[in-house]
């Protein structure tokens, strides 16, 4: 079964991680988490890194939408 989500919805969703992924990160139990020592990640990652990541990804479809309108009309 296909999912259909409208470019609006998919953005929303995006968004929506963003801000749950700010709201673990902004925690006292995942900020010791991350300083201690046993927290490693096979690329050195941590979960800021997600949260550009995903407003990259975010931004990037903006600009797609503002151009593919711009051709439409």
């Amino acid at each position: 079964m296909e999912i259909i989500l409208t470019t609006s919805e998919i953005r929303a969703i995006l968004q929506g991680c963003q801000q749950t992924l700010r709201l673990i990160r902004s925690t006292t139990e995942y900020r010791q988490i991350e300083r201690s020592q046993y927290f490693s990640t096979t690329n050195e990652v941590v979960l800021g890194d997600a949260i550009g990541t995903l407003n990259e990804i975010d931004e990037a479809i903006e600009e797609y939408e503002s151009i593919t309108q711009k051709v439409k009309v």
